[in-house]
């Protein structure tokens, strides 16, 4: 069975004004060829539609129960035209962003906001991932954007863009019944003997060889002890007890329990976070992020 859209607006029509001639005339059209139109989806559903008498026209059963059906169908084709338009200018669709831990403390909740205020009917797909995994879902074009830490792999130099949004010091993170949490800074040959949680080097390299390269400015080898990939994982082993860490600052917003953030009394070093994104994704949706970025500054 083929029923066609121009079937279903003319018995609409008739359905509404309960007259073929005045739906004829609304149509701009004569009325036999509508009343052979309404005939012929009439024998296409097999059941009457209209109850028809030299003086009215009335819905049958099945009419009624298929007009609610036909006005859906007829205000969906007609909505097509804007949702295609909105879609092409990127004002509508969807968005996936991956995101380092770092972000989520610092340049990732007010984006989003700004974002969500502009382009409401976006959908944002949110992954928080490790620097190393969002490339790799970028070189796969499974993520539209990444927030993470660079620099980016000499590989993939060629395929991203990348734009960045912040540069902020190290801080120490350190339990709060120790000695050093009594203190306004530390210095790193103070808490040296302590061990260190640090993420992983395969997952955060510059991170790793940030922290790694303190230390050894500070002329003191770090006792690693535990290693961790989530930064509120980190945090949460400080505040056990298990040992100390140095953060970006922005974690000090994660106010945990157990937990003293000292600034350092050695030279810092800063990480960056920026945005990273395929130069060759036609997304509409990204083209519409980007902007709102560089309008927020």
């Amino acid at each position: 069975m083929n029923i066609e859209l121009r079937q279903l607006r003319y018995f609409a029509a008739v359905a509404e004004e309960l007259h073929f001639g005045r739906a004829a005339r609304r149509l701009h059209m004569t009325q036999p060829p509508l009343s052979q139109a309404i005939q012929a989806l009439e024998a296409q559903l097999g059941a009457a539609l209209f109850a028809r008498t030299r003086r009215s026209v009335a819905l049958t059963p099945a009419g009624q129960v298929l007009l609610p059906e036909a006005m859906r169908i007829l205000q969906q084709v007609g909505a097509l035209p804007v949702l295609a338009q909105r879609a092409a200018s990127g004002t509508s669709g969807r968005l996936s962003i991956g995101f380092v831990s770092m972000a989520d403390y610092s340049v990732l909740p007010a984006m989003l906001r700004e974002f969500r205020l502009a382009l409401p009917d976006v959908s944002i797909s949110l992954q928080e991932a490790t620097t190393d995994v969002q490339l790799d879902l970028l070189a796969e074009s499974s993520l539209d954007i990444g927030f993470l830490i660079p620099p980016l792999p000499d590989k993939l130099r060629g395929e991203l863009d990348y734009h960045p949004l912040l540069s902020e010091s190290l801080v120490l993170a350190l339990p709060d019944g120790s000695v050093q949490a009594r203190q306004a800074s530390v210095a790193l040959k103070e808490v040296a003997h302590l061990p260190l949680i640090i993420f992983p080097r395969p997952f955060a390299p510059r991170f790793y060889d940030l922290i790694l390269g303190c230390f050894q400015q500070a002329g003191v080898a770090p006792q690693i002890g535990q290693e961790a990939i989530q930064m509120q994982t980190i945090v949460g082993l400080v505040s056990a007890g298990m040992g100390i860490a140095l953060v970006p600052q922005s974690v000090s917003n994660l106010k945990r329990p157990g937990v003293e953030y000292r600034t350092l009394a050695d030279p810092s070093p800063t990480i960056e976070v920026g945005l990273a994104w395929r130069r060759d994704n036609p997304s509409p949706v990204l083209a519409a992020f980007l902007e709102q970025m560089r309008k927020t500054g």
